[in-house]
């Protein structure tokens, strides 16, 4: 019997008040046609109604894939449960889920990704929950806000439980009666091969718990090719786990991206087809946070300035040193910046996600560069909510895993919001100052716990166009100044709560403002000239 069927079809078996799990990462192996048939069934047909959706890390992007916004409509979703959701400039209208959880028409949950991918993985087995000491004392936490992110998301999926003497957070599974997936090619029996890919994303084990529970496995792939012709080590996904097969053939490889061969692994890129950052604050803020860095480094990457310091070793000669490792799977190459983000380029392997936010929970990598939107008195970072703007900020996806355990964190962003600078005769300068503080005294919400990396001896590092601060028992602590910034001025002034000055306070090096190369070398440790800042 053939597997083959229809988008309308594949919807067509999307029953009322089913759980359905989508792998995709914004638009990156986004199932989009068979989504968007869904949506479209339901503004024929009024059916299915009230379904709840598990997205381990992201479905869909405001810039042609739609992912989720095809289900965004009152009536069809009542629950969703995503490790990030559709995030875009606030210039932009904000997408339907938005509008959503602001007016309370669906219960939504911002659940770190690599708990989700748990929760599919105790499904799969049958076993009643994740135990986990990730997401203590961040807005996961039941005691902050139990990853509710609206009035409507009222009933608890989290709790606190104590087990061997120890405090745990216990998120209960939640088991899906259908699986959608996405890979290249899929054979008659449904093998599944992701050649094309950027990533193997979850979808091995989305399928497991969808099948392991009478659920069904809808795969949409690119093409469809004879039974024996695919390779068994290139095989992602068994075709005993899938049971329906739609075609899609225009399917985006990624955002705004129809095939790139090189994020997939096919050819490699020449590093000097990498552009490098145009001279900007933002550029000397990754080529400081670059300085933390040393040869022979695991480290991990996410969105945002320090997206740029991949290119900072490139410029610097530096690249290989360090092997970057992201959450949607990809092992060293080049993260990819602004649409393609979640991407790399020349990558050494593909993880499966779940397994890669193994190595993140575990703290088996040795640093993280992280951005930031607030940052308290504890030490406490905001990533996840700003309520002015709730679509500019996409939720965690994997940030609140990756830095559970990370033994060193560098955040980087800009002190405070709106100000206006400049660069000028080796250093900064402030032209206008912002309005808005980020070093507060709450954060809004925490996606990051300073007294848990205290506690945990982790070593944490705050990189801004002004200062470099340092997370200490005591609290946040100045350790470096740039040139041509006041002290008390432009830094104490403007946060909301005192700030600790080291004895021994640095300058910036003022190669880092110039538009040149500032001779970085990791060799045994990241210096500048001789001397680390």
């Amino acid at each position: 019997m053939s597997k083959l069927v229809s988008a309308a079809q594949a919807a067509s078996l999307i029953r009322d008040g089913m759980v359905v799990s989508v792998s995709s990462s914004s638009g990156l192996g986004c199932p989009d046609a068979v989504l968007a048939a869904i949506g479209e069934r339901f503004e024929a047909e009024g059916h299915p109604k009230g379904i709840t959706t598990l997205h381990p890390i992201a479905a869909g992007d405001m810039y042609g894939i739609k992912g989720i916004d095809h289900l965004a409509k009152p009536g069809l979703l009542k629950r969703t449960l995503c490790g990030s959701y559709p995030s875009g400039p606030s210039s932009s209208e904000p997408p339907q889920i938005w509008k959503m959880i602001g007016d309370n028409s669906v219960a939504a949950y911002n659940v770190p990704s690599g708990i989700l991918f748990d929760m599919h993985r105790e499904a799969a087995a049958k076993r009643p929950g994740v135990l986990t000491k990730v997401g203590l004392d961040t807005f996961a936490d039941p005691r902050h806000q139990g990853c509710a992110m609206n009035a409507a998301a009222s009933e608890p999926i989290v709790s606190v439980q104590q087990f061997d003497g120890e405090e745990w957070l216990y998120f209960r599974s939640i088991v899906p009666n259908v699986s959608i997936i996405r890979a290249t090619t899929a054979d008659e029996r449904g093998n599944l091969t992701y050649e094309h890919e950027g990533a193997y994303l979850g979808g091995l084990e989305q399928a497991l718990a969808a099948r392991n529970n009478g659920g069904i496995v809808i795969a949409q792939v690119k093409r469809v090719v004879e039974n024996g012709t695919l390779k068994p080590h290139d095989v992602r996904v068994p075709g005993v786990l899938v049971d329906h097969i739609v075609v899609a053939p225009d399917q985006l490889q990624t955002t705004l991206t129809p095939y790139d061969p090189a994020i997939s692994g096919e050819i490699f890129r020449p590093l000097s087809t990498f552009r490098n950052a145009e001279m900007s604050v933002q550029k000397v803020i990754a080529r400081r946070v670059a300085m933390e860095l040393a040869d022979g480094m695991a480290v991990n990457i996410g969105f945002g300035i320090s997206a740029n310091v991949p290119r900072i070793l490139i410029e610097e000669g530096q690249h290989g040193k360090v092997t970057w490792v992201i959450e949607q799977g990809a092992v060293g190459g080049v993260p990819l910046l602004d649409f393609k983000f979640g991407c790399s380029s020349n990558a050494d392997a593909f993880m499966p996600s779940p397994h890669q936010f193994i190595y993140f929970q575990g703290g088996g990598f040795d640093a993280s560069l992280l951005s930031f939107l607030q940052i308290d008195r504890h030490g406490s970072v905001n990533v996840s909510k700003l309520s002015a703007r709730p679509h500019v900020t996409a939720g965690a996806g994997g940030f609140v895993d990756i830095t559970a355990r990370a033994k060193k964190i560098v955040f980087s962003g800009f002190f405070n919001a709106g100000a206006k600078l400049s660069l000028a005769d080796g250093g900064i300068r402030i032209d206008h100052e912002g309005k808005v503080k980020k070093v507060v005294g709450e954060v809004e919400h925490i996606s990051f716990s300073g007294k848990r990396a205290v506690a945990q001896g982790q070593d944490i590092t705050y990189v801004t166009e002004r200062c470099v601060m340092k997370l200490t028992p005591a609290g946040l602590m100045v350790t470096e100044l740039a040139p041509g910034i006041d002290l008390q001025r432009d830094i104490l002034a403007q946060a909301e709560i005192p700030l600790g000055i080291a004895n021994d306070l640095k300058v910036t090096p003022d190669a880092l403002y110039r538009e040149r190369p500032i001779g970085l070398s990791l060799n045994g440790g990241a210096s500048l000239g001789g001397a680390h800042g």
